[in-house]
Protein backbone atom coordinates (compact mmCIF):
# COMPACT_ATOMS: atom_id res chain seq x y z
CA UNK A 1 0.00 0.00 0.00
CA UNK A 2 0.98 3.55 -0.40
CA UNK A 3 0.67 5.99 1.86
CA UNK A 4 -2.14 8.19 1.97
CA UNK A 5 -0.12 11.68 1.95
CA UNK A 6 2.15 10.57 -0.70
CA UNK A 7 2.59 13.89 -2.90
CA UNK A 8 2.51 16.03 0.20
CA UNK A 9 4.97 18.44 1.24
CA UNK A 10 6.74 15.73 3.23
CA UNK A 11 8.79 13.04 1.90
CA UNK A 12 7.43 9.27 2.88
CA UNK A 13 9.89 7.89 5.72
CA UNK A 14 9.22 4.51 5.08
CA UNK A 15 6.75 1.78 4.39
CA UNK A 16 3.29 2.86 4.60
CA UNK A 17 2.30 0.05 7.89
CA UNK A 18 0.31 2.81 9.66
CA UNK A 19 -3.57 2.36 8.94
CA UNK A 20 -6.73 4.49 9.75
CA UNK A 21 -8.16 3.72 12.51
CA UNK A 22 -11.32 5.60 11.50
CA UNK A 23 -12.03 3.73 8.02
CA UNK A 24 -9.36 1.35 7.83
CA UNK A 25 -9.04 1.84 3.79
CA UNK A 26 -5.80 3.79 4.13
CA UNK A 27 -2.46 3.74 5.61
CA UNK A 28 0.38 6.01 6.67
CA UNK A 29 4.43 5.88 6.76
CA UNK A 30 4.25 7.52 9.73
CA UNK A 31 2.30 9.09 12.48
CA UNK A 32 3.28 12.66 11.44
CA UNK A 33 2.27 12.06 7.54
CA UNK A 34 -1.12 10.82 9.36
CA UNK A 35 -1.93 13.96 11.40
CA UNK A 36 -0.94 16.48 8.62
CA UNK A 37 -2.80 14.52 6.16
CA UNK A 38 -5.85 14.62 8.30
CA UNK A 39 -7.25 17.98 7.01
CA UNK A 40 -7.39 16.15 3.79
CA UNK A 41 -8.64 12.66 5.16
CA UNK A 42 -11.20 13.69 7.65
CA UNK A 43 -13.88 14.80 4.54
CA UNK A 44 -13.42 10.95 3.37
CA UNK A 45 -13.19 9.37 6.31
CA UNK A 46 -16.67 8.77 7.00
CA UNK A 47 -17.50 7.39 3.22
CA UNK A 48 -14.50 5.28 3.57
CA UNK A 49 -15.17 3.10 6.57
CA UNK A 50 -19.03 2.82 5.08
CA UNK A 51 -17.52 1.29 2.12
CA UNK A 52 -15.25 -1.35 4.15
CA UNK A 53 -18.56 -2.25 5.59
CA UNK A 54 -19.25 -3.46 2.44
CA UNK A 55 -16.82 -5.40 1.77
CA UNK A 56 -18.51 -8.90 2.05
CA UNK A 57 -21.17 -8.33 -0.55
CA UNK A 58 -18.59 -6.97 -3.13
CA UNK A 59 -16.79 -10.30 -2.58
CA UNK A 60 -19.92 -12.35 -2.58
CA UNK A 61 -19.83 -14.67 -5.44
CA UNK A 62 -20.76 -17.89 -6.39
CA UNK A 63 -18.37 -19.91 -7.54
CA UNK A 64 -16.04 -22.79 -6.55
CA UNK A 65 -13.30 -20.58 -6.84
CA UNK A 66 -14.37 -17.18 -4.97
CA UNK A 67 -12.81 -17.27 -2.31
CA UNK A 68 -9.52 -17.22 -3.90
CA UNK A 69 -10.11 -14.87 -6.31
CA UNK A 70 -11.55 -12.46 -3.66
CA UNK A 71 -10.32 -12.30 0.17
CA UNK A 72 -6.84 -14.66 -0.90
CA UNK A 73 -6.30 -12.21 -3.50
CA UNK A 74 -6.74 -9.08 -1.42
CA UNK A 75 -4.99 -10.93 1.30
CA UNK A 76 -1.79 -11.51 -0.71
CA UNK A 77 -2.72 -15.25 -0.41
CA UNK A 78 -3.57 -15.89 -4.13
CA UNK A 79 -2.01 -13.81 -7.08
CA UNK A 80 -4.08 -13.23 -10.17
CA UNK A 81 -1.68 -15.38 -12.27
CA UNK A 82 -1.51 -18.21 -9.38
CA UNK A 83 -5.32 -18.42 -9.66
CA UNK A 84 -5.12 -18.30 -13.57
CA UNK A 85 -2.14 -21.03 -13.42
CA UNK A 86 -4.93 -23.05 -10.99
CA UNK A 87 -7.44 -22.32 -13.67
CA UNK A 88 -5.37 -23.79 -16.39
CA UNK A 89 -5.94 -20.58 -18.56
CA UNK A 90 -2.53 -18.42 -17.23
CA UNK A 91 -0.88 -17.06 -20.47
CA UNK A 92 -3.66 -19.01 -22.54
CA UNK A 93 -5.17 -16.73 -25.74
CA UNK A 94 -7.65 -14.50 -24.86
CA UNK A 95 -6.93 -14.49 -21.01
CA UNK A 96 -3.46 -13.37 -21.34
CA UNK A 97 -4.28 -10.01 -20.69
CA UNK A 98 -5.74 -10.85 -17.26
CA UNK A 99 -2.40 -10.43 -15.15
CA UNK A 100 0.67 -8.50 -15.31
CA UNK A 101 3.33 -11.03 -16.57
CA UNK A 102 0.75 -12.41 -19.43
CA UNK A 103 -0.18 -8.51 -20.67
CA UNK A 104 3.54 -7.86 -21.00
CA UNK A 105 4.11 -10.88 -23.67
CA UNK A 106 0.77 -10.78 -25.67
CA UNK A 107 0.77 -9.31 -29.21
CA UNK A 108 -2.28 -8.85 -31.46
CA UNK A 109 -0.94 -11.39 -33.87
CA UNK A 110 -0.75 -13.61 -31.44
CA UNK A 111 -3.99 -13.29 -30.07
CA UNK A 112 -5.45 -13.17 -33.64
CA UNK A 113 -4.34 -17.07 -34.06
CA UNK A 114 -5.31 -18.41 -30.25
CA UNK A 115 -9.36 -17.31 -30.64
CA UNK A 116 -11.50 -19.48 -28.64
CA UNK A 117 -11.94 -19.76 -24.69
CA UNK A 118 -9.11 -22.39 -24.67
CA UNK A 119 -12.06 -24.48 -22.39
CA UNK A 120 -14.05 -27.50 -23.11
CA UNK A 121 -17.95 -27.55 -24.18
CA UNK A 122 -18.76 -28.10 -20.68
CA UNK A 123 -17.42 -24.93 -19.54
CA UNK A 124 -18.01 -22.56 -22.05
CA UNK A 125 -21.03 -20.71 -23.47
CA UNK A 126 -19.41 -21.92 -27.13
CA UNK A 127 -23.19 -22.20 -29.03
CA UNK A 128 -26.48 -20.99 -29.09
CA UNK A 129 -28.46 -21.23 -25.59
CA UNK A 130 -31.17 -23.76 -24.51
CA UNK A 131 -33.73 -21.44 -23.92
CA UNK A 132 -34.51 -17.78 -25.11
CA UNK A 133 -33.83 -14.95 -21.68
CA UNK A 134 -37.72 -15.12 -20.49
CA UNK A 135 -36.92 -12.27 -17.60
CA UNK A 136 -33.83 -10.51 -17.28
CA UNK A 137 -30.64 -11.74 -15.87
CA UNK A 138 -29.83 -10.28 -12.11
CA UNK A 139 -27.13 -12.24 -10.99
CA UNK A 140 -23.99 -14.66 -12.36
CA UNK A 141 -25.78 -17.84 -10.48
CA UNK A 142 -28.79 -16.75 -13.31
CA UNK A 143 -26.77 -16.54 -15.99
CA UNK A 144 -24.59 -19.94 -15.44
CA UNK A 145 -27.98 -22.15 -14.73
CA UNK A 146 -29.36 -20.12 -18.06
CA UNK A 147 -26.36 -21.01 -20.17
CA UNK A 148 -25.86 -24.36 -18.06
CA UNK A 149 -22.77 -23.66 -17.35
CA UNK A 150 -20.72 -24.99 -13.97
CA UNK A 151 -20.38 -23.31 -11.00
CA UNK A 152 -16.20 -24.14 -11.39
CA UNK A 153 -16.20 -22.05 -14.91
CA UNK A 154 -14.07 -19.43 -15.48
CA UNK A 155 -15.94 -17.89 -18.32
CA UNK A 156 -17.05 -14.58 -15.97
CA UNK A 157 -13.71 -13.74 -15.92
CA UNK A 158 -14.02 -12.10 -19.37
CA UNK A 159 -17.70 -12.43 -19.63
CA UNK A 160 -17.98 -9.44 -17.29
CA UNK A 161 -17.51 -7.25 -20.33
CA UNK A 162 -20.76 -8.17 -22.49
CA UNK A 163 -22.75 -8.67 -19.24
CA UNK A 164 -22.04 -5.11 -17.98
CA UNK A 165 -23.03 -4.24 -21.85
CA UNK A 166 -26.72 -6.34 -21.05
CA UNK A 167 -26.97 -4.59 -17.27
CA UNK A 168 -25.97 -0.79 -18.87
CA UNK A 169 -29.10 -1.49 -21.33
CA UNK A 170 -31.14 -2.33 -18.93
CA UNK A 171 -30.30 0.50 -16.48
CA UNK A 172 -30.66 3.33 -19.20
CA UNK A 173 -33.83 1.99 -20.70
CA UNK A 174 -35.60 0.69 -17.67
CA UNK A 175 -38.47 2.35 -18.40
CA UNK A 176 -38.44 2.12 -21.99
CA UNK A 177 -38.47 -1.48 -22.49
CA UNK A 178 -36.09 -0.50 -25.96
CA UNK A 179 -35.02 -4.06 -26.53
CA UNK A 180 -38.30 -5.60 -26.72
CA UNK A 181 -39.18 -2.97 -29.73
CA UNK A 182 -36.11 -2.26 -30.97
CA UNK A 183 -34.47 -4.24 -33.64
CA UNK A 184 -31.43 -2.27 -34.29
CA UNK A 185 -29.34 -0.52 -31.77
CA UNK A 186 -25.75 1.26 -31.60
CA UNK A 187 -23.72 2.11 -28.64
CA UNK A 188 -20.85 3.68 -28.17
CA UNK A 189 -18.00 2.05 -26.07
CA UNK A 190 -15.47 4.59 -24.75
CA UNK A 191 -11.91 3.50 -23.04
CA UNK A 192 -11.75 0.30 -24.15
CA UNK A 193 -8.30 -1.71 -23.41
CA UNK A 194 -8.24 -4.98 -22.24
CA UNK A 195 -10.99 -5.94 -24.48
CA UNK A 196 -9.57 -4.55 -27.56
CA UNK A 197 -7.81 -7.90 -27.37
CA UNK A 198 -11.26 -10.11 -26.00
CA UNK A 199 -13.26 -9.11 -28.55
CA UNK A 200 -15.05 -13.00 -29.08
CA UNK A 201 -16.48 -12.73 -26.03
CA UNK A 202 -18.27 -9.83 -27.37
CA UNK A 203 -20.11 -12.55 -29.48
CA UNK A 204 -22.08 -13.69 -26.43
CA UNK A 205 -24.18 -10.78 -27.15
CA UNK A 206 -25.84 -12.57 -29.25
CA UNK A 207 -27.49 -14.90 -26.52
CA UNK A 208 -28.31 -11.80 -24.57
CA UNK A 209 -29.47 -9.68 -27.16
CA UNK A 210 -31.75 -11.80 -29.53
CA UNK A 211 -33.02 -10.45 -32.73
CA UNK A 212 -31.15 -7.19 -32.46
CA UNK A 213 -28.54 -6.02 -35.06
CA UNK A 214 -25.95 -4.70 -32.77
CA UNK A 215 -23.12 -1.86 -33.74
CA UNK A 216 -20.84 -1.50 -31.32
CA UNK A 217 -17.69 1.84 -31.70
CA UNK A 218 -15.03 1.35 -29.57
CA UNK A 219 -13.23 4.75 -28.91
CA UNK A 220 -10.44 5.34 -27.12
CA UNK A 221 -6.88 6.48 -26.89
CA UNK A 222 -5.65 2.76 -26.73
CA UNK A 223 -7.31 1.44 -29.59
CA UNK A 224 -4.21 1.51 -31.49
CA UNK A 225 -3.28 3.81 -34.73
CA UNK A 226 -3.08 0.98 -37.21
CA UNK A 227 -6.86 -0.54 -36.09
CA UNK A 228 -8.15 2.81 -36.57
CA UNK A 229 -11.36 2.69 -38.73
CA UNK A 230 -11.55 -1.20 -38.81
CA UNK A 231 -14.56 -3.31 -38.93
CA UNK A 232 -15.33 -6.61 -37.40
CA UNK A 233 -18.53 -8.44 -37.49
CA UNK A 234 -19.12 -11.44 -35.23
CA UNK A 235 -21.27 -14.16 -36.43
CA UNK A 236 -21.40 -16.60 -33.60
CA UNK A 237 -20.05 -18.16 -29.99
CA UNK A 238 -16.22 -17.94 -29.20
CA UNK A 239 -15.21 -21.66 -29.97
CA UNK A 240 -14.20 -24.66 -27.21
CA UNK A 241 -11.23 -26.42 -27.71
CA UNK A 242 -13.12 -29.64 -28.77
CA UNK A 243 -12.94 -30.62 -32.51
CA UNK A 244 -16.01 -32.05 -32.91
CA UNK A 245 -18.55 -29.45 -30.93
CA UNK A 246 -21.13 -28.21 -33.10
CA UNK A 247 -19.63 -24.89 -32.55
CA UNK A 248 -17.11 -25.76 -35.21
CA UNK A 249 -19.42 -26.59 -38.01
CA UNK A 250 -19.72 -24.29 -40.89
CA UNK A 251 -22.86 -23.25 -39.97
CA UNK A 252 -21.87 -21.68 -36.45
CA UNK A 253 -18.63 -20.56 -37.20
CA UNK A 254 -16.47 -17.17 -35.68
CA UNK A 255 -15.63 -15.36 -38.71
CA UNK A 256 -14.52 -11.94 -38.62
CA UNK A 257 -14.00 -9.70 -41.56
CA UNK A 258 -11.99 -6.10 -42.03
CA UNK A 259 -15.03 -4.86 -43.87
CA UNK A 260 -18.63 -3.26 -43.55
CA UNK A 261 -20.78 -6.41 -44.23
CA UNK A 262 -24.14 -5.68 -42.75
CA UNK A 263 -25.26 -8.99 -42.36
CA UNK A 264 -23.60 -9.22 -39.20
CA UNK A 265 -25.71 -9.27 -36.35
CA UNK A 266 -22.78 -7.55 -34.16
CA UNK A 267 -20.54 -4.80 -35.86
CA UNK A 268 -17.33 -3.87 -34.11
CA UNK A 269 -15.90 -0.72 -35.33
CA UNK A 270 -12.48 0.60 -33.69
CA UNK A 271 -11.49 4.50 -33.78
CA UNK A 272 -8.40 6.10 -32.27
CA UNK A 273 -8.51 8.74 -30.27
CA UNK A 274 -10.49 10.43 -27.76
CA UNK A 275 -14.58 10.30 -28.04
CA UNK A 276 -15.22 14.23 -28.11
CA UNK A 277 -12.91 14.79 -31.25
CA UNK A 278 -14.20 11.58 -32.79
CA UNK A 279 -17.82 12.12 -32.20
CA UNK A 280 -18.70 14.19 -35.41
CA UNK A 281 -17.17 11.36 -37.47
CA UNK A 282 -18.35 8.57 -35.74
CA UNK A 283 -22.52 9.93 -36.25
CA UNK A 284 -22.35 10.14 -39.82
CA UNK A 285 -23.67 6.64 -40.28
CA UNK A 286 -25.59 5.94 -36.83
CA UNK A 287 -26.32 8.44 -34.10
CA UNK A 288 -25.64 6.03 -30.88
CA UNK A 289 -28.37 5.12 -28.65
CA UNK A 290 -26.43 4.44 -25.99
CA UNK A 291 -23.03 5.13 -24.48
CA UNK A 292 -21.01 2.71 -22.02
CA UNK A 293 -17.78 3.99 -20.74
CA UNK A 294 -16.42 0.77 -18.46
CA UNK A 295 -13.69 1.89 -15.48
CA UNK A 296 -14.35 4.81 -17.12
CA UNK A 297 -11.38 7.22 -14.24
CA UNK A 298 -13.45 9.79 -14.39
CA UNK A 299 -12.03 12.00 -11.58
CA UNK A 300 -8.61 10.28 -12.82
CA UNK A 301 -8.01 12.21 -16.09
CA UNK A 302 -8.98 15.84 -17.12
CA UNK A 303 -9.39 14.33 -20.89
CA UNK A 304 -13.19 13.19 -19.51
CA UNK A 305 -14.56 16.79 -18.93
CA UNK A 306 -15.02 17.65 -22.67
CA UNK A 307 -16.50 14.17 -23.31
CA UNK A 308 -18.89 14.97 -20.32
CA UNK A 309 -19.55 18.41 -21.99
CA UNK A 310 -20.66 16.72 -25.23
CA UNK A 311 -22.66 14.02 -23.45
CA UNK A 312 -24.70 17.08 -21.73
CA UNK A 313 -24.78 18.51 -24.89
CA UNK A 314 -26.17 15.36 -27.54
CA UNK A 315 -28.81 14.41 -24.39
CA UNK A 316 -27.67 10.41 -25.13
CA UNK A 317 -27.90 7.70 -22.04
CA UNK A 318 -24.96 7.34 -20.79
CA UNK A 319 -23.61 4.81 -18.30
CA UNK A 320 -20.20 4.66 -17.05
CA UNK A 321 -18.51 1.73 -14.25
CA UNK A 322 -15.45 2.06 -12.08
CA UNK A 323 -13.19 -0.49 -10.10
CA UNK A 324 -14.96 0.99 -6.56
CA UNK A 325 -17.92 3.07 -4.91
CA UNK A 326 -15.55 5.84 -3.62
CA UNK A 327 -13.95 6.74 -8.00
CA UNK A 328 -17.45 6.61 -8.59
CA UNK A 329 -18.38 8.83 -5.74
CA UNK A 330 -15.47 11.56 -7.48
CA UNK A 331 -16.53 10.82 -11.19
CA UNK A 332 -20.31 11.95 -9.49
CA UNK A 333 -18.61 14.91 -8.04
CA UNK A 334 -16.79 15.74 -11.35
CA UNK A 335 -20.26 14.93 -13.87
CA UNK A 336 -22.10 17.52 -11.47
CA UNK A 337 -19.37 19.99 -11.57
CA UNK A 338 -19.92 20.20 -15.28
CA UNK A 339 -23.51 19.66 -15.90
CA UNK A 340 -25.02 21.43 -12.92
CA UNK A 341 -27.46 17.98 -12.00
CA UNK A 342 -26.96 15.01 -9.94
CA UNK A 343 -26.83 11.28 -11.78
CA UNK A 344 -29.65 9.71 -13.19
CA UNK A 345 -28.77 6.73 -12.66
CA UNK A 346 -27.13 6.24 -9.07
CA UNK A 347 -24.29 4.74 -7.90
CA UNK A 348 -25.18 0.92 -7.72
CA UNK A 349 -22.76 -2.25 -7.29
CA UNK A 350 -23.10 -3.86 -10.80
CA UNK A 351 -24.10 -8.15 -10.56
CA UNK A 352 -21.85 -8.56 -13.34
CA UNK A 353 -18.75 -7.32 -12.22
CA UNK A 354 -15.62 -9.45 -12.84
CA UNK A 355 -15.13 -11.76 -9.83
CA UNK A 356 -11.34 -11.88 -9.32
CA UNK A 357 -9.86 -9.11 -7.64
CA UNK A 358 -7.42 -6.44 -8.94
CA UNK A 359 -4.01 -6.57 -7.02
CA UNK A 360 -2.17 -3.69 -5.61
CA UNK A 361 -4.73 -0.93 -5.20
CA UNK A 362 -4.69 2.66 -3.70
CA UNK A 363 -7.35 2.17 -0.94
CA UNK A 364 -7.68 -1.43 0.54
CA UNK A 365 -10.84 -1.34 -0.41
CA UNK A 366 -11.81 -4.91 -2.55
CA UNK A 367 -11.70 -3.52 -6.36
CA UNK A 368 -12.88 -5.20 -9.14
CA UNK A 369 -13.04 -4.64 -12.32
CA UNK A 370 -16.66 -2.98 -13.71
CA UNK A 371 -17.78 -3.15 -10.21
CA UNK A 372 -19.64 -0.01 -9.98
CA UNK A 373 -22.52 1.13 -12.44
CA UNK A 374 -23.96 5.33 -12.53
CA UNK A 375 -25.09 7.02 -15.12
CA UNK A 376 -26.15 10.51 -16.66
Amino acid sequence: MECAAKGSQRRCSGSANLRCDGCGAVFYCSASHQISHWNVHKEECGRLKRQMGCVELLNDFPFTFSREATYQVCEKVETRCSLLDKLGIHRAGIWICECSCGSSVFSLDHLRSEMGWRLSSRLCPCKEPLSILKKQLCSWSDYYEWRGIPLDSPVALLLHWPLTIYQAIQLAFAKQSIIETTDELCIHYLGPERELYQTDVFGELHALLPGVQLHIDFVGPAVPHDRDGETIGLYSYAQCTEANCCCKTPKTEFSSHTNTDTSSKITLRFHSGHYHDRYEELTKEFLPDLIIAPNAGIAAYKSWLPTIELIREIEIPAVFSDYCEEACHLAANCIRSVTGTPLTIPVQLNPFRQPLAVEDTALLLPCYSNCFLFGI
